[in-house]
């Protein structure tokens, strides 16, 4: 038995279950036969219509170059390798690629020039969820020629309401190799590089750097401001975007000595601003609009041509279907672009928290606390308890806990006499921690008898009603 290593780009161009495939033969061409025959598609790439293997191969055999006529001893493997050193030749389209691009390549402002530009250049979009997705996908069936993807998260099913570029058959993997699964489907001809991690800034200048453009896919603040410091310190443009709900914004930073997000947005805002994290929410199509707006500034950049979003913030409204845009400029005194800074280290903007989320260690007492199967049993002993779930009502609408009341932690203190004082009370949130903020608040205002549910609705789907959908 015999190994014949392909090149990465033959092995996903021709199919190949791997790069390395077994295979049996007395020589170089019959081995090579023989795993043409179990992958059709293989023969085209390797052979011309005469049998004789292609000239922008090598073939090697324990260090040396060999024929497809030299004979192999059984056990030995045979490299092959593109003869252009194993990248992309960028310097020219092949036939196939000018007619997978044609519909480019006849655009004036395009054309086969505009298209090598595509292909030579290096894109990093960072996260693949919902604004990830359909810049990847445009990007990719665009041509541009090398993709990175950052992200360390693995592919859920509330994620496929709006991350289109993961699918059912990639449930559980990491969402880079999902990604890097569609993208070369879609386009073989391009390389996906794929990074499983977070932006840190350990890694920020290293991956940034690595890149020609950086699309910001990302949904927190600590790793936006990261991206635009790193970005603005290398000189690279970064293609920006965000949602909440209904809402998008889109722009365009630290291109050509324009602003950067921190001239627009200097500090990240208080936790006690910060959209809820799980309930805030966003329309499923909403993703598409921002991310093909970014993917569309991405290729102005790299093309040279139009007008980019530079200086600019374009805001979407889904529900009235209405664009606006709000413009600005740089800031003299902007500590990331500023002409004066002088320092070529990251700043590391601290974590935002969602209100809904935040808490200190917890003050309760360990008796405050009740678990999910201890409340189940009282509930079915028919004790009376008061169930009050102090979630967004929104929430509300994925699961809750049948009988409870919902006033939500914010609105909480100007409601408290919807409460019956007389009966003990268990409170519930999402994970626990909004539920020990709101027996906090019914101390101060005189309750007694109150119990919080340990770990929230979650440890109850986890321990109790494993059916139970979360968000």
């Amino acid at each position: 038995m015999n190994v014949v290593i392909f090149p990465d780009v033959l092995a996903r161009v021709a199919k190949l279950p791997a790069a390395r495939v077994e295979g049996e033969g007395r020589t170089v061409r019959e081995l090579v036969e023989g795993i043409c025959e179990r992958h059709a598609a293989l023969r085209e790439h390797l052979f011309y219509g005469n049998a004789q293997i292609k000239e922008h191969f090598l073939l090697t055999a324990n260090g040396e170059l060999v024929d497809v006529d030299s004979e192999l001893a059984p056990g030995v493997e045979l490299d092959i390798m593109l003869a252009t050193s194993g990248g992309l030749d960028v310097d020219e389209l092949s036939n196939d690629e000018v007619r997978r691009y044609v519909r480019h390549i006849t655009l004036p402002d395009v054309g086969r020039q505009g298209q090598l530009r595509l292909k030579k250049s290096r894109v990093l979009v960072v996260g693949t969820g919902g604004l990830g997705s359909p810049v990847s996908l445009y990007l990719a069936a665009a041509g541009v020629g090398t993709l990175g993807l950052v992200d360390f998260d693995r592919v859920e099913s509330s994620n496929l309401q709006r991350q289109v570029v993961h699918g059912t058959s990639t449930l559980g993997l990491p969402k880079v190799e999902s990604a890097r699964r569609r993208l070369e489907d879609l386009n073989p001809g391009i390389q996906i590089h794929a990074h499983d991690c977070a932006i840190t800034p350990d890694n920020a200048m290293r991956l940034v750097g690595d890149y020609d453009l950086v699309v910001d896919g990302t949904d927190n603040f600590g790793t936006r401001y990261l991206l635009n410091d790193a970005c603005a310190l290398l000189r690279r443009p970064l293609v920006y975007g965000a949602l909440h709900r209904f809402d998008g914004q889109m722009s365009v930073f630290n291109h050509q000595d324009g602003p950067c997000y921190r001239c627009l947005f200097p500090k990240s805002p208080p936790a006690e601003l910060a959209p809820n994290c799980n309930a805030g929410g966003v329309i499923g199509v909403l993703p598409g609009v921002v991310g093909l707006i970014q993917a569309t500034e991405a290729i102005k950049l790299i093309l040279g041509i139009g007008e980019p979003l530079v200086g600019r913030l374009m805001r979407f409204d889904a529900l009235s279907m209405k664009f606006s845009e709000i413009r600005f400029k740089r800031r003299s005194d902007c500590p990331t672009c500023s002409p004066s800074r002088t320092d070529r280290e990251l700043q590391v903007e601290e974590p935002v928290v969602c209100a809904s989320s935040q808490m200190s260690e917890s003050t309760l007492p360990a008796d405050f606390f009740v678990s999910p199967r201890e409340l189940q049993l009282s509930l079915a002993r028919g004790e009376k308890l008061q169930l009050l779930d102090v979630r967004e009502p929104n929430e509300l609408e994925v699961c809750r806990l049948p009988g409870s009341l919902n006033l939500p932690l914010g609105e909480l203190d100007a409601r408290l006499a919807e409460l019956d004082r007389e009966r003990p009370l268990c409170i519930v949130c999402y994970g626990g921690t909004r539920a020990e903020r709101a027996a906090q608040l019914l101390l101060s205002a005189g309750f007694t008898g109150l119990r919080v549910l340990q770990g929230g609705i979650k440890a109850w789907a986890r321990d109790v009603d494993h059916d139970m959908p979360l968000y």
